[in-house]
């Protein structure tokens, strides 16, 4: 099962009528000093459980999943979310303690939140409406926020000896949500192509 935007594009068909388009989304990526610690944790599975395919990505919150859009039209798609993030204010959002999807994803678990919720709602009704994009949710599954940290090469062996490392243990960090972020794929890693603010 699909978990996270790497998925998506390992398994994603890049066919040759396809060549025109690339691949982009849309998410939270969380400000220092809690992207550092985060990003620790992904090395940390890295190095004692082989699980290194979250490090193809920046540490983040999805918002929208994985789309293809052509380059030469890139501008409309800034100009759109410009428009979208300042019509929203920035807010608070809870990360605490692990949680996992068995047997393969581990992750910090983001709290609910009726601010986070509302912004990726209206998120996916503008791009719906605006941009023409139908595939916000991963198989139309819903919004379950989290930051991963090991997911599709952790092996199930490793995924029980890691969760049994990680189920009880504590992390604690609320942090403000000022931006939206533009993500996209470069053939290899997805990459930070443009933050936009939202009003204060």
């Amino acid at each position: 099962m699909l978990r996270s935007v790497n998925d998506w594009a390992a398994v994603t068909n890049m066919a040759s009528d396809k060549n025109s388009e690339a691949q982009y989304f849309i998410a939270i990526i969380p400000p220092e000093p809690v992207y550092s610690q985060a990003a620790q944790l992904k090395q940390y599975f890295k190095d004692h459980y082989n699980s290194k395919a979250s490090l193809n990505s920046p540490l983040h919150i999805t918002l929208h999943m994985p789309f293809r859009w052509k380059p030469s039209r890139e501008h409309l798609l800034i100009e759109s979310l410009q428009k979208f993030a300042a019509s929203q204010k920035a807010f608070s959002v809870t990360l605490q303690n692990f949680s996992c999807f068995e047997p393969r994803v581990i992750f910090i678990d983001v709290l609910k939140s009726e601010a986070l919720d509302n912004l990726q709602k209206q998120l996916k009704r503008f791009c719906k409406q605006q941009l023409n994009l139908f595939n916000a949710d991963y198989k139309e599954m819903g919004f379950n926020p989290h930051l991963t940290l090991a997911f599709r090469d952790l092996k199930k062996p490793e995924f029980y000896k890691a969760w049994e490392e990680f189920k009880e243990r504590k992390f604690e960090a609320t942090v403000t949500i000022g931006n939206i972020t533009l993500l996209k794929h470069d053939g290899k890693v997805w990459e930070v192509f443009k933050e936009f603010s939202l009003t204060n």
